[in-house]
């Protein structure tokens, strides 16, 4: 699928639209303005690609509207080689971002058929990670500790698993919360004891499956 004129035209005024919504990165705006968020979506949905919304992708599951990811990516502060830990690839369109921003990406989604399909897709884009197939819940312990983790779907509380995966100085994002709205929290781990959490506004999700769905 062809990236044409109108696409980056349509991401300039995307870009343009987020940072009136208070997106600063300029980083985090560089790589909205890069990637061709057409190409992560169902046919039906591209002539709304650059619209600032949410749009299926299959398994019940979504990409997410573009001020979400970049908001998300702004507060976890992206340095360059950082080992980064994502939670839930979903359509690899948050993955992309990260990778741009020269993160070395470990990925791991709990949806067989969309973990297959992004895998195979991401790499053809030239965007390339580590690919996991697995329960977000418990992270990738054995690739830890992690500089940052991002979590990009709605957990009902805190992972605890991933805070123990967090290098101390670490950030880690997620939403959290049971009901049909989350609130994005910021979790700074201070040291092996001690973490300072701050929240940063309500967000929409799909909700995190844990492990004894697996297999579905």
């Amino acid at each position: 699928m062809k990236d044409t004129f109108r696409h980056k035209g349509l991401r300039k005024i995307l870009v343009d639209n987020l940072r009136e919504k208070g997106i600063r990165n300029e980083k985090v705006l560089e790589m909205i303005n890069q990637i061709p968020r057409h190409q992560f979506l169902d046919n039906a949905f591209i002539q709304f690609a650059y619209q600032d919304k949410a749009f299926p992708i299959g398994s019940g599951q979504t990409i997410s509207q573009p001020y979400t990811v970049a908001f998300q990516t702004q507060l976890l502060e992206i340095n360059p080689y950082e080992k980064v830990l994502e939670v839930g690839t979903g359509s690899g369109y948050q993955s992309a971002v990260l990778i741009g921003m020269e993160a070395n990406v470990y990925t791991i989604e709990r949806q067989k058929d969309l973990f297959k399909k992004t895998k195979d897709f991401l790499p053809q884009l030239g965007y390339n990670c580590n690919f996991y197939y697995g329960d977000g819940y418990k992270g990738l312990s054995k690739f830890a500790p992690f500089d940052k983790i991002i979590v990009t779907c709605g957990a009902p509380k805190i992972p605890e698993d991933l805070i123990l995966q967090l290098k101390v100085g670490g950030r880690m994002v997620a939403p959290i919360g049971s009901g049909d709205v989350q609130v994005m929290h910021l979790i700074e781990k201070m040291s092996e004891t001690e973490s300072r959490i701050t929240t940063h506004g309500e967000f929409v999700f799909v909700p995190m499956l844990n492990n004894k769905n697996n297999g579905n």
